[in-house]
């Protein structure tokens, strides 16, 4: 799995999964443990993972919905 976007906001991370979904584009949400732990300072973002062979339909997916991602 890679790394497609990285966030604090969780309304965001929302959208971004929902989107994912309507797709059929399996994902999971990594850090979003260890970010509730943090409390609200914000030092740990959560992060949108993707295997690497949608990589593409997410990013496209996602950027037509107005998310920015990761351009690797």
């Amino acid at each position: 799995m890679i790394e497609l976007m990285r966030t604090n906001d969780p309304v965001l991370i929302s959208f971004a999964t929902s989107v994912l979904d309507d797709a059929g584009i399996a994902h999971s949400v990594a850090d979003g443990f260890m970010s509730a732990i943090d409390g609200s300072i914000g030092a740990i973002q959560r992060r949108i993972m993707v295997a690497e062979d949608r990589r593409d339909d997410a990013r496209a997916l996602l950027t037509d919905a107005g998310v920015t991602v990761n351009q690797d």
